[in-house]
């Protein structure tokens, strides 16, 4: 074997190894999650008084889901003198006018609810959120983003959670309203069930980090002011407060008993843009804090988990190197007879697969889901993780560069049913030349398929087929919905009232 050969495979080893570590801290999650699951919150005594609440809804081109969003946040039970509700439209479209009409609806009724529009986008979700504020009139702050439907006793569930003067966040689980309308939907609400059952339990409950996400939760209006506000440096705004008033001294609260519904993504396009996002935020709000974080004098407990949290997202450029060296790797040691050394590999592959499978039937389960109900997703759910490789990978790789970009919206049609209508051509997910990479990479894996086939290393053909299969239905499904002028939505669709019709014509 050539010097070349023995560094190509170190290099594979290594590759292999690194994502085996990130791989086996799922089982940690598990294990923390299990060991503080009865570790149940509760208010520390009765609030002297209910206090006022401002909800901020941020908008931007949401005229597909903006009335069920409002409609839905005016039917939270609490008093009405106490609850001021912010409509915070940065919206180009058809959105304002039907927006307006909504508000103005709602108002007539008795709501204290207002309607804030701003001629640009500066600093995009979280220069609304902080623009808002400056006219806010509640203590505490909620925060719904335009796909979600918050049950009527969100605030009445959250809010004595502050009678603790040290919280300063509650944030509660998402539930999803199509989740069983395609196999992708399926998938990605596995994901977020893990995300939320497993990885925010396991964090709140063992006295590590975890973050508000977004949306479907509450801030102490001074925790905000104190971590420094929102701040648009990042593409999550949230990750990036979260942490910084952790680092204050303020506790979170999470509540995975209290759901509020949202829609996930229908479209490949809209998912994979929302995944950008998300894991290019994660690696900026990584450089921007974990160096301050890993100097504090936390727990060396909560900096491993930190350190975990906010570097995940790096494993996907290490699938990217796996992906390309896979195959490669696997002629070289037949070429020289020591195929049969594949059991150095397995074990790794074994690690991850596996650690993939306890972790996600470890939240089903603690769902109350039972027998092969959702267990038979798994195999897709890792043949998508790793086509979304390429897509996060580069997400990764723009934030290391120091590459700027928009907050890009993830676009929301209000689904809730298998109804296939069409929408606005802006209201579907990005069209890139990302698919077609994905595409050479499933054409790649099919080669590496023939061969493994054909020197019967059969061994490897299960894992070959994963990474093929991943990158051919990402790659295909981004390039067939790209063109499709037509997604699957809400049946019945939400309706637009006359009010709402009439603002729209006029604008």
């Amino acid at each position: 074997m050539t010097t070349v050969e023995i560094i190509f495979l170190g290099v594979y080893f290594s590759v292999l190894c690194v994502l085996a570590v990130y791989g086996s801290h799922r089982y940690r999650m598990a294990f923390l999650y299990y060991r503080h699951k009865f570790k149940l919150p509760t208010p520390k005594g009765p609030l002297k008084a209910l206090p006022r609440v401002t909800i901020q809804l941020p908008i931007f081109n949401e005229m597909y889901v903006v009335e069920r969003l409002v409609d839905s946040v005016c039917r939270i039970d609490y008093p009405r003198e106490l609850l001021e509700i912010q409509v915070l439209d940065d919206s180009t479209d058809e959105t304002c006018g039907i927006a307006r009409a909504c508000v103005e609806r709602q108002r007539q009724k008795g709501h204290d609810i207002v309607y804030i529009h701003r001629v640009n986008r500066q600093g995009f979700k979280a220069g609304a959120l902080e623009h808002g504020l400056k006219t806010a009139k509640g203590e505490y702050v909620a925060v719904f983003d335009a796909d979600f439907v918050p049950s009527p006793d969100f605030l009445l569930r959250t809010v004595p959670f502050f009678a603790d003067g040290k919280v300063g966040m509650v944030q509660v689980r998402w539930g999803h309203l199509n989740r069983d309308f395609s196999i992708l939907t399926q998938a990605q609400s596995i994901f977020l069930d893990g995300h939320f059952i497993i990885e925010h339990t396991a964090r709140n409950r063992s006295g590590c980090f975890f973050n508000f996400n977004g949306t479907a939760g509450i801030w102490r209006r001074d925790t905000i002011a104190d971590a420094g506000g929102w701040q648009h440096d990042t593409l999550t705004e949230d990750l990036d407060l979260s942490y910084r008033a952790q680092l204050k001294g303020w506790q979170f609260v999470f509540l995975p008993e209290v759901i509020s519904p949202a829609e996930v993504p229908v479209d490949m396009n809209a998912f994979k843009s929302q995944q950008h996002r998300w894991a290019k935020g994660s690696i900026q709000t990584a450089k921007k804090l974990l160096p301050t974080i890993l100097k504090s004098d936390l727990p060396l407990a909560v900096k491993r988990e930190a350190f975990f949290h906010l570097t995940n997202n790096m494993a996907y450029l290490l699938m990217v190197l796996l992906s390309v060296l896979m195959p490669i790797s696997m002629v070289v040691r037949f070429q020289h007879g020591l195929y049969g050394t594949l059991f150095l590999d397995l074990p790794f592959f074994i690690t991850a697969t596996a650690s993939v499978c306890v972790f996600y039937v470890a939240a089903q389960r603690e769902m109350g889901v039972k027998g092969w109900a959702r267990v038979k997703y798994l195999p897709f759910l890792m043949s998508l993780g790793i086509g979304l490789a390429i897509n996060n990978a580069k997400a990764v790789l723009e934030a290391l560069l120091n590459q700027q970009s928009g907050f890009a919206r993830t676009p929301k049609t209000g689904a809730e049913g298998k109804k296939v209508v069409a929408v606005k051509k802006t209201y579907r997910g990005s069209k890139t030349l990302m698919p077609v990479v994905e595409l050479l990479f499933a054409a790649y894996f099919t080669g590496a398929l023939w061969f493994a086939i054909d020197a019967r290393i059969y061994t490897s053909v299960p894992f070959i087929i994963l990474f093929q299969a991943g990158f051919l239905y990402v790659g295909v499904s981004s390039l067939l919905q790209g063109l499709s002028g037509r997604v699957k939505v809400a049946e019945p669709a939400p309706a637009v009232s006359a009010a709402g019709e009439q603002s729209r014509r006029a604008a």
